[in-house]
């Protein structure tokens, strides 16, 4: 299989909107609302269109990585601005095989030909050390909320990039979602089952446990 990484396009919207919610169904909640975020993003002041990109495999998108622009208040009073990855989809047909790596992979070197100096996400780090994350408790970098917390992982792109950038970051509002307004965006695709009780459900509960205030 032959994998090519490019910028998303219009043409793959629904696409991509649709590998999205094949992916994260019943992942961390039952459903999912991450292709409604997928489809907000675009719209958004924050969104990056640049860092937009898509894995394609027989001219068909089977990987989705979005990204938009965060900011971290700093403890010094500046204002530090930062790219905010995700949602990171892989069509359930093709994970295991690399390819959200290779959507890391080429975000990392889009993002630093682009000037920008690191990269935030909140997700599972043992899946993103792999890749080049660590706890951004590391730099002193906390959620919006004061809190150290496990899943809030970060990548600089350069030596140094978050010296004196301890502080609270922010995704922004882009992020949070209307629940209803993600209902009515979901009733556009087929009915899929609803479950709880998943085990990445319950690893996602043990890491949005993983908090605690800063001191």
């Amino acid at each position: 299989m032959t994998v090519e990484i490019r910028r998303e396009r219009p043409e793959d919207f629904s696409s991509v909107e649709k590998l999205t919610r094949d992916a994260f169904w019943n992942q961390y909640a039952p459903g999912c609302i991450e292709h409604y975020l997928t489809h907000i993003l675009r719209d958004c002041p924050a969104f990056l269109p640049e860092l937009d990109l898509i894995a394609e495999a027989d001219g068909e998108p089977v990987g989705s990585l979005i990204a938009v622009k965060g900011v971290i208040v700093c403890d010094n009073g500046k204002r530090r601005e930062v790219v905010t990855l995700g949602p990171l989809a892989v069509a359930p047909a093709f994970q295991r095989q690399g390819i959200g790596g290779m959507l890391l992979s080429a975000v990392k070197q889009e993002a630093q030909a682009h000037g920008y100096d690191a990269l935030f996400l909140c997700g599972d780090p043992a899946y993103y050390c792999r890749h080049g994350f660590v706890p951004a408790e590391n730099f002193g970098i906390r959620t919006a909320e004061n809190n150290y917390a496990a899943a809030l992982q970060v990548c600089e792109l350069r030596d140094g990039a978050l010296h004196d950038a301890a502080g609270c970051y922010s995704e922004g509002a882009s992020y949070q979602v209307d629940e209803a307004a993600a209902e009515a965006f979901d009733r556009q695709f087929p009915p899929l089952e609803k479950r709880s009780g998943t085990p990445s459900q319950e690893r996602f509960l043990e890491l949005v446990s993983m908090q605690r205030p800063a001191d």
